[in-house]
């Protein structure tokens, strides 16, 4: 930007015909720009005006020079229009990481690719906690707090976990009345990628926690599996109300044991902490903050 300006008090000494003159354009002493282009010449190497007590002009190598220094300017200004046109419309390259259950986030993804046709996104799928700055991510969505001070954060809604089966599976083994229940049940859990522990179940009574040994009947890092096996009457899973909405709208897979449930899940966006917002990382957070759980109640 130093250079820029240099230039710029040189272009105006030129036009103006004096140092005087241009000082008076730029509001600054005759003798300020004077020892700015004075400084130029030292940089360049070369006698950009011919100099005398009474005119100014330029040299030959000064009005090569000025050409020069005028197609600067102008590339300069339009690159400086294109990139304020830039921020004010959302495009380009999105980086993202999502969970691995973020498959099932995939239809409001969609719509979101559809409202906002001129960004791509690079998807990235993993359960593991990235580092947003270091590995280049614009946005990541994960559950859980947010512990890192070099991001921003936004919660796109809290769910309340459901505890599922099939139909068929439930005719067969019998309804659970009561968490205790369960203990008599082919239960299917999620194992955390990054602990490698099994999540726990979020039952309750009145109120307080309750934790019960579950059977374990087959564990599976990610929901999909988990969802699989119980549409098929393998047993009971519990999962966030998100990854089941259309098997439970359809019927193939029950909700059970509501009352005993209680919030414990949230999801979030977060990106690195900036003065300036990019278009495509803010139309991207209001758009999940807005759209993911829409259709679904949150768990107060």
């Amino acid at each position: 930007m130093d250079k820029l300006g240099s230039i710029n008090i040189f272009v105006n000494a030129a036009e103006a015909g004096s140092f005087a003159a241009a000082g008076n354009r730029l509001g600054l002493s005759g003798s300020a720009v004077g020892k700015a282009v004075a400084r130029l010449e030292d940089e360049m190497g070369v006698r950009l005006f011919h100099r005398s007590t009474r005119s100014m002009a330029l040299t030959q190598e000064g009005s090569l020079f000025l050409e020069t220094c005028r197609r600067i300017q102008t590339e300069f200004e339009n690159a400086r229009t294109q990139l304020s046109k830039s921020q004010n419309t959302p495009r380009g390259q999105l980086r993202v990481s999502l969970p691995m259950a973020g498959m099932l986030l995939m239809p409001t993804i969609s719509e979101f690719m559809k409202a906002y046709p001129e960004i791509n996104l690079e998807l990235d799928f993993n359960d593991r906690l990235v580092d947003v700055i270091e590995e280049g991510f614009d946005a990541v969505i994960r559950t859980g707090e947010v512990r890192d001070s070099r991001l921003m954060s936004r919660k796109l809604g809290n769910f309340r976990h459901v505890i599922v089966a099939a139909p068929d599976y439930l005719n067969t083994y019998g309804r659970p009345a009561k968490p205790e229940d369960l203990l008599h049940h082919r239960c299917l859990h999620h194992r955390y990628a990054n602990s490698g522990k099994l999540e726990p179940w979020p039952l309750v009574r009145d109120g307080n926690p309750l934790r019960l040994d579950l059977p374990v009947t087959t564990i599976a890092s990610t929901l999909e599996p988990l969802i699989y096996l119980a549409e098929r009457s393998f047993g009971i899973t519990c999962l966030p109300p998100f990854a089941v909405t259309n098997e439970l709208a359809q019927g193939k897979l029950v909700s059970l044991l509501d009352d005993h449930l209680t919030g414990t899940g949230a999801f979030r966006v977060l990106w690195p902490t900036s003065r300036y917002l990019a278009p495509k990382i803010r139309v991207f957070v209001d758009f999940m903050a807005t759209k993911l759980f829409a259709d679904q109640p949150s768990a107060q």
